[in-house]
């Protein structure tokens, strides 16, 4: 398997985690975290659910993640998530040290990039655009259904 189909692989696991998120009428973002091909964390949006601003799909699998290994830093691991992280989900990111973060849609309004251009810890590796127009299909129509 290529490093893409593997990418394309877990994103598609992802995409999971931001339906269930969808079917609670949360913000469909899904992220899951992978170390030595085994998923080890996961997540979807429940910010509503929890009535809390910090239950990012991020912050879910983050926390997922660092139970199941056993560490807060997660080095070795991959983080998968179906939109740009935001700028409080790529500082949680940059404390964890994930060696490498690869997400679908970028987010150009709120998504980290707007605030910083270094924000991950400094040998995270970013992929962007994997599976690009299944994550961004998903948010768009979320966000298109509320304006209805």
């Amino acid at each position: 398997m290529t490093q893409q189909e593997i990418d394309e692989k877990f994103m598609r696991l992802a995409l999971n985690e931001a339906r269930k998120a969808l079917d609670r009428q949360e913000v469909p973002i899904g992220a899951i975290i992978v170390a030595n091909d085994a998923v080890v964390g996961r997540g979807h949006n429940l910010v509503e659910t929890l009535d809390d601003p910090t239950a990012h799909a991020e912050m879910q699998a983050l926390t997922a993640a660092a139970s199941t290994i056993g560490s807060k830093y997660l080095k070795d691991c991959t983080l998968y998530v179906t939109v740009e992280p935001c700028i409080m989900c790529a500082g949680a990111i940059g404390w964890a040290q994930i060696g490498r973060v690869v997400w679908g849609a970028d987010d150009p309004k709120r998504g980290c990039r707007c605030y910083s251009g270094q924000v991950f810890h400094p040998k995270t590796t970013v992929v962007r655009g994997v599976l690009q127009e299944a994550c961004s299909l998903l948010i768009k129509t979320f966000f298109e259904s509320l304006r209805a």
